[in-house]
């Protein structure tokens, strides 16, 4: 079964009316979306249980507490990497999997394969962060050539990076390749075909990354949004250039938000369709989940989703009453309408002369 997966671009559009007070059609949404609750059925004696990425569990992880308290349910959950989260989905050991990066194809055709039905749900956005020990002072930013430079081994001192960086050496560390995060890096900064080199030492445990980088005052090193927030008063995050843009961006809030920043990237649950029309207690967590995303992302610092676009994940759960909501126009389709007007105005002018 084909799948529409989410679009980067509409996901830029609707982060940037999310914020804007003036905007009917989202205050329209945030009604909508506040008079939502759980519909399904909870059995305390159920499972639920889920697995996936390191970089999506705090979200989760909030949510899971949230829901036991209300409903007396301990749903299980682990964060040992997105590719774990859906090889275990695949397996069909859980009902929902947590990925900061999109699915593979071979992931789909095991899903298809086994039958399934699965569905992608937006939770959140990310920054993916490249951050260096406070040590290093002398770097501020990095191009993608730069940082592929560094993650390849090719340039392994910093005088090799920039002729004007001093002599010293670089340590580099990394997500392994169970981790979404290490493969939306290699395909952001190296394409398609492209994979780290053997000089980043690859790290299963995320905080254990983020460790080794506060750590070692010749380290380098990246991971999502919320695990450099958790400890930016020992790390320096820098600012990142792709090759499209003139300056570089900063991995802030209202960056990410819009999708400036060039390692901005959404963060998923992929859920197994029929076993939560089987499981009324996973559906339940997974309408709990939706509907209370925007207050979990933002408590632990990741950018949350505008209302209009949260209804729209929902809307894809089975078995509830479809939503209906005024969804906010793009900037694009903004400055199309207003391209329109004036061209209406034009004629009207050439018709009155």
């Amino acid at each position: 079964m084909k799948k529409r997966l989410f679009s980067f671009a509409l996901l830029s559009g609707l982060a940037v009316t999310a914020f804007s007070v003036n905007n009917v059609s989202a205050q329209d949404a945030g009604e909508v979306l506040e008079g939502l609750e759980v519909t399904s059925e909870v059995d305390t004696e159920a499972t639920v249980a889920g697995e996936g990425s390191s970089t999506v569990f705090p979200i989760l992880n909030v949510l899971v507490e949230d829901f036991f308290a209300e409903y007396d349910l301990a749903v299980e959950l682990g964060g040992n990497g997105t590719g774990s989260g859906f090889s275990a989905l695949i397996d069909g050991s859980v009902q929902f999997a947590n990925a900061s990066r999109d699915i593979k194809e071979e992931e789909i055709a095991d899903l298809e394969e086994n039958e399934m039905d699965w569905e992608e749900y937006l939770v959140a956005t990310d920054g993916l962060t490249v951050a260096v020990n406070q040590s290093i002072d002398f770097v501020e930013d990095l191009t993608f050539e730069e940082v592929a430079a560094i993650y390849s081994g090719e340039a392994t001192n910093w005088s090799e990076v920039r002729e004007d960086f001093p002599d010293q050496d670089i340590t580099v560390y990394g997500p392994t390749q169970d981790h979404g995060t290490h493969g939306f890096f290699v395909e952001t900064i190296f394409g398609d075909d492209g994979e780290v080199g053997d000089n980043v030492q690859l790290i299963q445990d995320t905080n254990e990354v983020v460790r080794s980088v506060v750590n070692d005052e010749t380290a380098i090193g990246f991971f999502g949004y919320n695990f450099y927030m958790e400890n930016q008063d020992s790390l320096t995050a820098l600012a990142i250039q792709s090759p499209d843009m003139d300056e570089p961006a900063e991995p802030t809030f209202e960056n990410v938000m819009d999708f400036t920043y060039p390692l901005a990237r959404p963060l998923f649950v992929y859920a197994d369709q029929g076993a939560l029309a089987e499981n009324t207690s996973a559906h339940a967590f997974l309408e709990y989940v939706l509907i209370n995303s925007q207050e979990a992302a933002e408590a632990v610092g990741y950018v949350p989703l505008d209302d209009a676009a949260v209804l729209e994940q929902y809307n894809k759960l089975p078995n509830v009453e479809q939503v209906e909501f005024d969804a906010p126009e793009s900037d694009e389709e903004d400055a199309d309408a207003e391209e329109e007007t004036e061209e209406d105005a034009d004629a009207e002018e050439e018709d009155a002369e």
